[in-house]
Parts: structure tokens; C-alpha cells; sequence
């Protein structure tokens, strides 16, 4: 291996052919090697998707995005406004509850006070000689009962405000307090141990904590007459106060007889306060409250309590006079119940603002409530319907574009490289989306494309049928020029007896048949089988043999067949050109004093057959891409053409039904090709008037082999040294060629051999003159044997006259058709016969005659490849139809 050469991935097969210069088989790999069409380049990797990137979101994300986020920003508008609105109800609906509970607590309030004002002058009683103390405690215990039924009233109303508002409860705490303060002075009136301030003052605490209580009701800001019916009831109860004060203060004085020292200043502030009272009630009440609070005033029970209390009023000089106290309980006490009507109605008449404020609150809160969750869910629902459109649509459109580019067109394209025949118009399925927005604008757009993608593709289908046809006819026009120039070789070669002009015409005539293979390999290219077929089986040996004839260093192969299997006929040719691209390789790649090993092994119920050759190998990388192309066969292309011969071998194994594979042997490669049972055949009886082999009938000994003999072990050894361009006779011996143990006769002999002639006595032997081994040479039983043979253009020998060739026992068929039935092999039923015996008619050359015609052929190939023509030819099928 020459140093300082590396290994390419794509050497090793393309090409097939050496090239001028000694280069290794991964350097020619280089010269022509690019992506391959028929695959397609390889697609550049996508970028990992990101959840980050806001252009690598699907669609649905994005769509889900675009409607989740202001349904979710409106969701929070709306919550802070609901919470608002439900803050508000609740502030409202508590405040009701609270408002409410100013029943039980003025009705507390009331039982209170006229516990109060008894026991002050109860307790004024009891401090006078002879006081009756039974009397009193008889007197107070019916009040005493009724201030705690009230107030365990009050304490069931006020359970379900339990989680009412701090303030609330905190005032309610201290009502309790002051209450229970109540209760347990109540032991200290009776003895009258303690004074009258002493026992009075716990009450008025117990009566201002539940006046507290009665105005801690707050609707919350913007509620201002709420606040005001709160405020209207709890000034009219502190003048109710007041005036119970009074009451008491007169009462205690009218039980005592007399008036304590600070009465007197005590009746004018609780009378200063009073008034003070009655103007802040005069200016929170309403025009009704007012005047209802006038007709109050002016009822003769409350006219005649004034009046009294007026009479207490110093005035002139006179002092205060003192009232009768049964008097002024009874006066005072009609008082008080009228303060206590008007005031359940102004507390009654809060509560049903409260109330009906409440119940407005809440409806407003539900209806707006109700109007947010209509609106968002109308919105979703839209936002659902629009994005499930969009999306629903997208998919859609995503799904046409993909059945289009891996579905619709690659069948398409599938479908117009495959069809030979002439194409109508392809029908392009429309478009599955029928909206008229931009999404239903693109799936037109997509449909377009598909459409002119198919155009082009039809167009380009059109152009690759008219490359075919020209490939076709050229390839024709060059056989048949080939073919006239092997016919003019072969007269000229028998006329010419200077060795170094033979030697010439022996180089120029393997040059000829190589064209001829390469003719046979742009019929491959446009996708057509050869004209050359075969009749009648071949043995393997032989089509090995074959293989090697056309190669140009066929001396270099050694066959190694043990098998005497043979090839049906219309594979033959396929066979041939198939060894002889592999061969070619093998000896192009490998030194010149290296040998080519063909080794054929049974496989099963197949052959194996095994080409080793010792030359520069091929990288693992470099392997695995020819196997791949020959596992698959690639689209003819330009690269088909720059690797010809393996484009060649992946066709005609496709095409037959063979494996062929390469491995890594110890030194070079190794090509194993695997023919499948279907493509051998039994032996082939000989037919009637076969003519027996020359040296055969004469007996003359033939070469002994090791091994057990057979045909093609025979001509392995007959063709050893065939002659090739350079050979040359050694020096004073004939020019002899090694004798065929087919025919009898010496390999490349041009002579009629038509008719075997007894053996006469010894003569003198005409030496024939060496003509260069070719394929035909190792096929053809006898050269003068045209039917059977390979295809000529004088076409196959008429039959003996008046002999009618006989059908032949089992047909030869191409395999079984779509509709099963069987494929017909042109020109394999047609039955070889020995013409009869004529003499061959021969004709000096003249030179001049000569020139003229090489000169015409020349001209003749010139004017072919400029020649424009119409006509296509159309590949065959399996069974040689047209299509």
C-alpha cells in the first residue's frame, strides 16, 4: 500500500475501473463521491427544543397561552371586585345581625332601669326608722326576675355573634361584666349596707355598657344612613336614660322625705344632659321620627310626668317641692313606657334599614357574582371554541403537509421513476381546510406547492424517460457499431501474419469488448435488460469463465469450482456482466503479482460464489456505505455514472434476485455473491446433431485435474493463458492457443466448425492463428453453432430444410405475472440446429476497402451522438415485453 495514503469512507467500489495513476481504493472513492440524490442529504439535525424559547411553544401552548392569560387576569379583576362586593355583604349582613340584637338589648336596657330607679328609692326607704325590709325585697324580686329573663334573652340572640367583629365582642364582654357586677350588688340593697351611690353607680355602668354596646354597629365607609339610624336610636335611648335618672333621683327623694344636698345639682345636669340628648336625636332623626317623637310629647301621661317633674324646679325662692312617690312612680313610669314605644320603633324601623341594606348588598354581590362567572366562562368558551378552531385547524394543515411530504409525494415520485409508459395528469388531493382565513390561504399555499412538486416531478419523470430512450438508442447504435467492429477484428486478425500488427489488433480487440460491456452497462443505467440472452442452462464454471474473458487481467483469476451446477439461460447474461464488474474491481485494486480466487460453494439449495482478492481493503466506514447501496439499489443520476460498476452490480442483483456483499478479508476484500435456487437450473441433455468436441473425437488426451472433472473445472484449466493484449507467442513456436475441452478446439478460432470429419490418417496439422479469448469463446460449444448463442445481428441459424425443430420438453419462463400467469423469455425456446455443410467463402481485405469502412465508422459513431431523435425506447419487463 503506497505510505501516506488515508482511507476515504466511500472508497473501494466507485468507479470499478483503474484509473491512470496507482491509487488506492478510498482515494478514487474521493474523485466523484458527494451525497447521493436517490437518498436524499442527510437532514441537518434539529435544535433541542426549549420550554424557555416562546418560538419553540406548540401551537396549543401558545394559543393556551394567549386565551389562559387575560381570562386569568380578568379572573383576578373580577376576584378582587367579588371579594370586595362579599367583604361588603358580609360587613352588611353582620351589621344587620348587630342592629338587630338592639331589640334584646333596649328591652335589657329598659328592665334595667326600672330595676334602678325602684331600688334607689327602696334603698332611700330603708334608711329611715322602722323601714320594712321584707317589703322591699318583695318589691324588687318581680323586677330583678324580669331584668334577667331580658338578659338571657339577650344572651341567645347575641350566640350566632359569636365571630362577630372585635369591637363588638369586646363591648359585648364588658355589657356582661358590667351585668354580672349587677347581680351580685343585688345582696347589698336589702341590708342597706352600702350606699346608695355605692349600689347605683354598678347600674348605671351595666346601662352605659349596654348603651355602648347599643351603638357599636358599623356599616363600614359610604354608609352614612346607616350610620344615622344608628345613631337616631341610640341618642333617643341615652334621653330615655337621662329621663330614667330623673325619675330615679325624684323617686329617691320623694321616698326619703327630703332632698340630699347634691340632689339638686344632680337634677340640673342630668337635665342639661337630657336636653343635650333630645337635640342630637332632633338632628339625626328624620321628619317622621320627629314628629312622632312630638305626639309623644304632647300625650297627656307624658304631659302630666313634665308637669310634675316641673314642680321639683327651684324657682322664686322657693325650694324644690317634693313629689308623692306613689304619685310620680305611676306618672313616671307611663313616661318611660312611652320612650319605650318609641324607641322599639325608631331601633325597628334601623333593623329594617339594616336589613333591606343587607339584602340589597348581597343581591347586588350575586348579581354581580353571577355576571362575572357568565362572562368569563362566555368568554372561555369562545376563547375555547376560537382556539380549538385554530388548532383543530393547524393540525390539520400540519397533518395535509406531512402526508404530503412523506406519504403523497415520495408515492408519487416512487410511482413516476417506476412507471415507463406516458403519464396523464396526477390529481392532487384539495385542500382539507375550507375556512377563507390565512390558515385556510396557507393549506391552498401547500396544495400549490404539492401541485408543483408533482408538475415537476412529472416534467422530470418526462426528461428522465427521454435521458432513458437516448441512453437506450445510443447504447443500441454503439452494440451494433461494436459488433461490426468484432466482425472486421476478426477478419483482419486471420488475414494478418505480422506478430506486432496482431498484437495490435488483439489489444484493440479486448478494447472492443469492453465497450461493448460498458454498452451493456448504459442499458443498466436506463433501466433496460441486454439483447444478449441464452437458451439453453449454463454451467457456473462456464459463466465464471465468461466473466473473466472480459476482463482485461483474466490471467490473474484462478477459479476454485467443485460444483456442477449450472444457470438457467435468461440469467445468464445478467450473471456475466455482474462477475465481470466484480472481477474487474478485484484485479484493478490489487497488485498485478497477486492472484484473484473465485470459490464456488453450494449454500443450501443455492451457490455461493466468493471473489478474494489480496489488495489495498476498504474502511469499515467505507463498507458498510457500499454494502448499503448494494443491499438497496440507488436512482440513476450523475453519481451513478461516476460509480458505474457498483451501480451496476446493485441493479442486476436487484434485478435477479441476488445477495451480493462485501467483507474485510485478511488482506483485501471479499466479495460474496449468494444465487438463489430459483436461478439454477438441472443439466442440460445434450441435443440431437450436437457435434462431439475435435479433440475428443480424435482422442486426444485431455488435461488431468485433481479432483473430480467437469466442464468448467476443464476450461479453468484450458483457459489458464488465454491470450491478452501484450501476449505473444514465445519465440520459435507456433502461435498456438490452448485447445476448449468443449469444442475441441483452440479458444478465439475463428474456422467453421460446423461438420465433424472422420479422423484420417496423420497429416500434416494447420496451425489456426491465436485470436484473443472472449466470453463467446467460453459459452459457444462451437463457433459455427449460432443458435443458442449470444445475440448477433444476423439473428439465429435457419433450421436443416425440411426438418421442423420440435418444441422444447419444459418451457422457459421469466416467472409468473400480477395476474399469475407465465412470463415469456424472448428467444428462449427456439431450438439450436447444425446447419448444414458449406463452404466458407473467403475474400482478401483489400487495405484500401479497409480504411474506407474504419473511417466510415468513425464518421458514423460522430453523426450518432449528434443525431436528435424522438424515438423512446421502452425498458422491458420481466418476461422481455415491451411496456
Amino acid at each position: 500500500m503506497p505510505s501516506g495514503r488515508p482511507l476515504t469512507p466511500t472508497g473501494g467500489l466507485i468507479g470499478w475501473t483503474p484509473l491512470p495513476d496507482v491509487v488506492g481504493r478510498d482515494e478514487e472513492a474521493t474523485v466523484g463521491a458527494g451525497p447521493d440524490p436517490a437518498r436524499g442529504a442527510a437532514p441537518a439535525p434539529h435544535r433541542r427544543r426549549s420550554g424557555f424559547r416562546l418560538r419553540d411553544w406548540r401551537m396549543g401552548t401558545k394559543l393556551a397561552t394567549v386565551l389562559v392569560i387575560p381570562s386569568l387576569a380578568f379572573l383576578v379583576l373580577a376576584g378582587i371586585q367579588t371579594r370586595g362586593l362579599v367583604g361588603q355583604t358580609t360587613t352588611l349582613s353582620a351589621f344587620a345581625e348587630q342592629v338587630g340584637i338592639g331589640r334584646q338589648i333596649s328591652t335589657v336596657v329598659d328592665r334595667l332601669q326600672h330595676e334602678r330607679d325602684r331600688t334607689a328609692g327602696e334603698l332611700a326607704a330603708l334608711r329611715r326608722p322602722g323601714a320594712d325590709r321584707d317589703a322591699a325585697v318583695a318589691a324588687l324580686a318581680p323586677l330583678q326576675e324580669a331584668t334577667d329573663r331580658a338578659m338571657a334573652d339577650l344572651r341567645v340572640a347575641a350566640a350566632p355573634l359569636a365571630d362577630a367583629d372585635a369591637a363588638w365582642r369586646v363591648s359585648y364582654s364588658e355589657a356582661l361584666e358590667a351585668y354580672d357586677q349587677v347581680v351580685n350588688i343585688r345582696a347589698a340593697v336589702a341590708p342597706a349596707v352600702l350606699s346608695s351611690d355605692t349600689v347605683l353607680s354598678n347600674y348605671h355602668r351595666s346601662v352605659a355598657a349596654l348603651l355602648n354596646l347599643l351603638a357599636e354597629p358599623s356599616p363600614g365607609g359610604g354608609r352614612q344612613e346607616l350610620t344615622e339610624a344608628v345613631l337616631r336610636y341610640v341618642q333617643l335611648s341615652r334621653v330615655k336614660e337621662l329621663s330614667s335618672r330623673i325619675r330615679a333621683e325624684l323617686y329617691a327623694a320623694a321616698r326619703a322625705g327630703r332632698y340630699e344636698a347634691d340632689d339638686q345639682v344632680t337634677l340640673s345636669d342630668l337635665r342639661a344632659q337630657q336636653l343635650t340628648a333630645l337635640g342630637a336625636f332632633r338632628v339625626a332623626a328624620t321628619a317622621d321620627q320627629i314628629r312622632r317623637y312630638d305626639r309623644t310629647s304632647v300625650d297627656p301621661a307624658f304631659a302630666a310626668a313634665t308637669r310634675m317633674e316641673e314642680r321639683t324646679l327651684p324657682g322664686g325662692g322657693a325650694g324644690p317641692a317634693l313629689l308623692d312617690a306613689t304619685q310620680w312612680w305611676a306618672a313616671s313610669e307611663q313616661r318611660q313606657e312611652l320612650f319605650r314605644q318609641l324607641e322599639s320603633e325608631i331601633v325597628a324601623d334601623a333593623v329594617r334599614r339594616a336589613d333591606d341594606a343587607s339584602a340589597r348588598q348581597l343581591r347586588d354581590t350575586l348579581l354581580v357574582a353571577g355576571a362575572i362567572a357568565t362572562v368569563l366562562l362566555v368568554a372561555v368558551l369562545i376563547s375555547l371554541l376560537v382556539g380549538r378552531s385554530v388548532a383543530r385547524a393547524m393540525r390539520q394543515l400540519r397533518g395535509q403537509a406531512l402526508r404530503i411530504a412523506q406519504v403523497d409525494l415520495p408515492l408519487t415520485l416512487q410511482r413516476l421513476r417506476t412507471v415507463d409508459r406516458p403519464i396523464g395528469a396526477i390529481d392532487v388531493p384539495p385542500s382539507v381546510i375550507d375556512s377563507q382565513d390565512e390558515i385556510g390561504e396557507l393549506a391552498e399555499a401547500f396544495v400549490a406547492v404539492h401541485r408543483s412538486a408533482v408538475d415537476v416531478a412529472v416534467e422530470q419523470a418526462m426528461m428522465r424517460r427521454n435521458v432513458n430512450a437516448m441512453f437506450v438508442n445510443l447504447a443500441r447504435r454503439s452494440q451494433v457499431l461494436v459488433e461490426r467492429q468484432l466482425e472486421l477484428l476478426d477478419d483482419l486478425e486471420r488475414e494478418e501474419s505480422d506478430p506486432e500488427q496482431l498484437e495490435n489488433l488483439f489489444k484493440l480487440d479486448h478494447l472492443a469488448a469492453r465497450m461493448r460491456r460498458n454498452d451493456e452497462s448504459l442499458l443498466v443505467l436506463a433501466g433496460t435488460e441486454s439483447t444478449r440472452r441464452w437458451n439453453r442452462p449454463v454451467g457456473l464454471g462456464a459463466v465464471l469463465l465468461a466473466a473473466s474473458a472480459e476482463i482485461e487481467q483474466y490471467q490473474r483469476v484462478r477459479h476454485e469450482n467443485r460444483t456442477g451446477l449450472h444457470v438457467v439461460g435468461h440469467a445468464v447474461g445478467d450473471l456475466v456482466h455482474l462477475f465481470a464488474e466484480l472481477l474487474e474491481n478485484a484485479t484493478a485494486f490489487s497488485r498485478p503479482d497477486t492472484a484473484v480466487r473465485v470459490v464456488v460453494e453450494p449454500d443450501g439449495r443455492g451457490a455461493l460464489v466468493q471473489i478474494v482478492d489480496e489488495g489495498l481493503g476498504m474502511s469499515p466506514t467505507a463498507l458498510a456505505e457500499a454494502n448499503a447501496v448494494l443491499a438497496e439499489p440507488p436512482a440513476a443520476d450523475v453519481s451513478a455514472s461516476e460509480r458505474m460498476g457498483l451501480f451496476v452490480v446493485s441493479h442486476l442483483s436487484a434485478r435477479n434476485g441476488l445477495r451480493v456483499q462485501l467483507r474485510a478479508g485478511r488482506e483485501g476484500l471479499v466479495a460474496r455473491v449468494r444465487i438463489p435456487v430459483e436461478l439454477l437450473a438441472e443439466a442440460p441433455a445434450p441435443e440431437a446433431g450436437q457435434p462431439v468436441p475435435e479433440r475428443l473425437a480424435r482422442g486426444i488426451p485431455q488435461p488431468m485435474l485433481p479432483g473430480p472433472v467437469t466442464a468448467s473445472g476443464a476450461l479453468a484449466a484450458a483457459t489458464a493463458e488465454l491470450p491478452v493484449a501484450g501476449w505473444r507467442p514465445a519465440p520459435g513456436q507456433p502461435a498456438a492457443l490452448p485447445v476448449s475441452p468443449l469444442t475441441g478446439r483452440p479458444l478465439g478460432d475463428g474456422t467453421d466448425a460446423g461438420a465433424v470429419a472422420p479422423v484420417p490418417a496423420p497429416a500434416p496439422v494447420t496451425v489456426p492463428r491465436p485470436r484473443p479469448g472472449r466470453a463467446e469463446d467460453v459459452l459457444t460449444p462451437d463457433a459455427g453453432v449460432a443458435a443458442g448463442g449470444w445475440f448477433s445481428r444476423q439473428g439465429p441459424a435457419a433450421s436443416a430444410p425440411g426438418v421442423t425443430p420440435g418444441p422444447a420438453a419444459t418451457p422457459v419462463t421469466g416467472g409468473t405475472n400480477e395476474r399469475g400467469l407465465p412470463v415469456r423469455v424472448p428467444m428462449a425456446q427456439l431450438t439450436s440446429a447444425v446447419p448444414a455443410d458449406r463452404p466458407v467463402m473467403r475474400h482478401e481485405p483489400d487495405p484500401e476497402a479497409v480504411g474506407g469502412m474504419l473511417s466510415r465508422l468513425y464518421s458514423g459513431v460522430r453523426r450518432a451522438e449528434a443525431e436528435e431523435t424522438t424515438e423512446m425506447y421502452l425498458p422491458r419487463d420481466e418476461g422481455g415485453r415491451r411496456q
